[in-house]
């Protein structure tokens, strides 16, 4: 390397590290230091429902995809619109039909259960995960956590009285082939929702969430700077935004710290670094809508992911279900719920 090339590299190197650092300057309280306390009652009834969800998705129903397990996919989407239904939801189904699977005339289904708000019902908040997972893997922590959690949430926000409409929604066909096409089930929703002049406020993507560990170095990112400023131990939640969704970022991460004693980072970040948009909020920031991402941060923490050892015992139910429990929380502040 050039000596004018060095100078350019530190500049820029310097330039990124005081970017990150102003970045976390903004997000608002400071990161839980500290081991998790221990489970209520009421958690431990969350982890139980957990466990049993996740086991149902990936242990017995397992690899769920439109080419190769479609018939999976199909008992996928059943066993989430038959729990939004048991919860007192009444679901809608978004089917259409993808273009390039390897078997043509498929259809596949969004499915969504709403609330409808009490004083602000044409302000929406919408809580999403993807139920597919990658060919060939059972896909327990990506993504049968994050549809699990979204199940949990789903059933205690049942009888209670928002005053935003809360909306949840279980997506199709976030995997590979489908990532980031028209075919994407996150995009054929959100493109709806455009259409419709929807009003999302806030839109959560519930991604690949059930993975800690305290082991030290456990923890990795899209590039080694950011080791200067988050930890390098994979025990915490990450929120993750894009620019433009900046001020969601912020409520979301203050209504967390506020309550939880649970480690937590977050940024919002340029949507070409890897990772950043990695999931359904991809979806909804292309329409215009805010969006984050509650994330274990996925392969750079979980060994398993995107393999066939994918599998439900390799969550940790404990921290899943207070993070869960908190979440609760915050969705509540999202949604000025009032009674």
């Amino acid at each position: 390397m050039s000596s004018k090339n060095s100078v350019k590299f530190v500049v820029l190197f310097i330039a990124i590290a005081f970017s990150l650092y102003f970045l976390m300057l903004r997000i608002p309280g400071k990161s839980y230091l500290g081991r998790v306390p221990p489970l209520t009652e009421k958690q431990k009834l969350i982890r139980d429902r957990l466990r049993k969800d996740v086991t149902t998705l990936a242990g017995e129903i397992g690899d769920r995809n439109v080419n190769t397990e479609y018939r999976n996919l199909c008992k996928a989407a059943d066993f989430i619109e038959e729990s939004f239904v048991d919860a007192g939801y009444k679901v809608s189904r978004q089917g259409y039909e993808v273009s390039f699977s390897r078997i043509k005339g498929r259809e596949c289904y969004n499915l969504e259960a709403e609330i409808t708000g009490s004083e602000k019902s044409d302000e929406i908040v919408l809580l999403g995960a993807h139920y597919d997972s990658l060919e060939g893997t059972p896909g327990a922590n990506d993504n049968a956590s994050g549809v699990a959690a979204l199940l949990t949430l789903a059933r205690v926000f049942a009888d209670k009285k928002p005053a935003r409409t809360l909306r949840f929604v279980a997506f199709t066909n976030e995997e590979h082939p489908f990532f980031q096409s028209n075919d994407m089930g996150s995009l054929v929703y959100a493109r709806r929702c455009r259409e419709r002049n929807e009003n999302i406020v806030a839109m959560l993507s519930l991604e690949t969430i059930g993975y800690y560990t305290d082991e030290k170095g456990s923890q990795n990112y899209p590039f080694g700077i950011m080791d200067l400023f988050y930890s390098t131990t994979g025990n915490f939640i990450s929120f993750v935004g894009n620019i433009q969704s900046r001020k969601l970022l912020r409520d979301v991460t203050g209504f967390f710290r506020q309550c939880a004693k649970f480690p937590s980072e977050a940024a919002f970040l340029p949507e070409h670094i890897a990772g950043v948009s990695w999931s359904d909020q991809w979806s909804f920031w292309r329409n215009g809508y805010q969006g984050v991402m509650v994330t274990d941060t996925a392969p750079f923490r979980y060994p398993f992911y995107h393999t066939t050892e994918d599998t439900p015992e390799k969550i940790n139910y404990d921290s899943f279900s207070y993070l869960v429990d908190m979440l609760e929380k915050v969705v509540a502040r999202l949604t000025e719920y009032t009674s």
